[in-house]
């Protein structure tokens, strides 16, 4: 089994950082990239930011320049840094983590953290 235990999330003003973390574990052999989602009520979820194991890394125009993503191989961790908050960022944020397991690859998702940015 993989579990994905997020934290890091809560109520900040806009213009305030917070720092998301998610620590994989289980029996995973390998790790393709770790990364996070949001849903905001009444929307979808939507990609926020992406690592790969080998560093490369991929952002959603709405966070370029606002938040970074980075990752601890060794602790199969994955860290996103939010700066510079918006009300508009208020979502659930969703870490997830596409490993290999016994000769397969799959998608596996944290149970998600709470984000809200007051204005």
């Amino acid at each position: 089994q993989v579990q994905l235990v997020e934290s890091g999330g809560g109520l900040v003003q806009a213009g305030g950082s917070l720092r998301l973390s998610c620590a994989a574990s289980g029996s995973i052999f390998s790790i393709n990239a770790m990364g996070w989602y949001r849903q905001a009520p009444g929307k979808q979820r939507e990609l926020v930011a992406t690592i790969t194991t080998g560093g490369s890394t991929n952002f959603a125009d709405f966070v370029k320049g606002r938040f970074s993503i980075s990752r601890d191989n060794a602790k199969m961790t994955v860290y996103l840094q939010m700066n510079s908050l918006k009300p508009e960022d208020t979502a659930v944020f969703y870490c997830y983590c596409d490993a290999n397991r016994y000769g397969t690859s799959r998608v596996y998702w944290g149970q998600g953290t709470q984000v809200t940015v007051s204005s």
